[in-house]
């Protein structure tokens, strides 16, 4: 197993230890010692699936307070355009985005701690997303940046985006509050 790090402090990809066959492959999706071994101290307490057809795009979603939440994301079948924001007033990449393919063929991770807004749009056919949540979901506690934000400028890679009616409605990136200050750590 080993980690890839950005230039965008606390965002990870994991690329797990695939064996493949005649057969297909097998591989730990997740292995808390293995990934406290490489540094990656992580708790979850909710597992979430979704399925969804191509073109749709779920995000930018976070949530605040007690109930912010790290999410370890991965692609069951399919192929997603995964997406993190930096909403961490104060980080040097505060605003700035990383993208990431996550699909059933590359079987690659990617860790987006608490402090980042997170969606994803749909490439292939159909596609079952997989996150793994540090926190538990709180509807008093969730918030969301509008997708299409012009200050975010976030290539989606989707024509004809399909997007829920609550996402339409989400706030523009120049007015989040500041939810999450950057913190930076000492080495």
């Amino acid at each position: 197993m080993k980690i890839e790090k950005f230039d965008i402090e606390g965002l990870l990809v994991i690329y797990p230890d695939v064996f493949k066959d005649d057969r297909g492959y097998f591989f730990e999706s997740f292995n808390q010692k293995k990934y406290e071994e490489l540094g990656v101290s992580l708790s979850f307490v909710q597992d979430n699936l979704s399925r969804s057809k191509r073109g749709t795009i779920r995000g930018l979603h976070y949530q605040v307070g007690e109930f912010a939440q790290g999410k370890l994301c991965s692609v069951v079948s399919g192929v997603v355009l995964d997406v993190a924001v930096d909403i961490r007033f104060g980080s040097p990449t505060f605003g700035h985005h990383e993208t990431q393919i996550l699909s059933e063929e590359n079987n690659k991770q990617f860790w987006i701690p608490p402090g980042f807004a997170h969606g994803f749009a749909v490439l292939s056919k159909e596609a079952v997303f997989s996150y793994k949540c540090t926190n538990f979901y709180s509807k008093n506690h969730e918030r969301a940046i509008l997708y299409n934000d012009d200050d975010l400028k976030i290539n989606w890679d989707v024509r004809d985006a399909i997007v829920s009616e609550k996402d339409l409605e989400a706030k523009p990136f120049k007015e989040i509050e500041q939810d999450f200050k950057f913190i930076l750590e000492k080495k």
